[in-house]
């Protein structure tokens, strides 16, 4: 019997293959909400909504994001504190701001500020 690929099968059964999602934005870039008043650093990125129910359902409905594109988990600063944030692509955008994001896990993943985006530790590299 002649093995056939998960793609192929879904192929022949009609059911069309989700969209390939492409992330903007790349490990260490420094981004903004384009809503809510924060900044963070790229740290990981989903290619597709990867949290809990509970979480997305927590969203108002008016404003909560479709799962089908990347969403980026977020080295997180406001005014009044740091944080990790779980983002969909939609809601961010480019900080041009040139500002360093204040965060204490910075150290641990992440060198220095150049050019706009944090560079990834050497031994975090593959």
């Amino acid at each position: 019997m002649p093995r056939v690929s998960a793609a192929q099968s879904v192929l022949e059964s009609g059911v069309p293959l989700p969209a390939v999602a492409t992330a903007r934005f790349a490990i260490g870039a420094v981004v903004r909400h384009r809503l809510f008043d924060f900044r963070g650093i790229v740290f990981d990125v989903d290619p597709v909504f990867a949290n809990s129910d509970e979480w997305y359902e927590a969203i108002p409905e008016d404003v909560r994001p479709p799962k089908d594109q990347p969403f980026y988990h977020l080295l997180a600063e406001n005014a009044e504190s740091s944080y990790v944030a779980y983002v969909s692509q939609q809601n961010l955008l480019p900080d041009d701001s040139d500002e360093p994001i204040d965060h204490p896990a910075i150290d641990g993943m992440f060198d220095t500020l150049a050019d706009g985006r944090y560079r990834l530790r050497r031994e975090l590299r593959h």
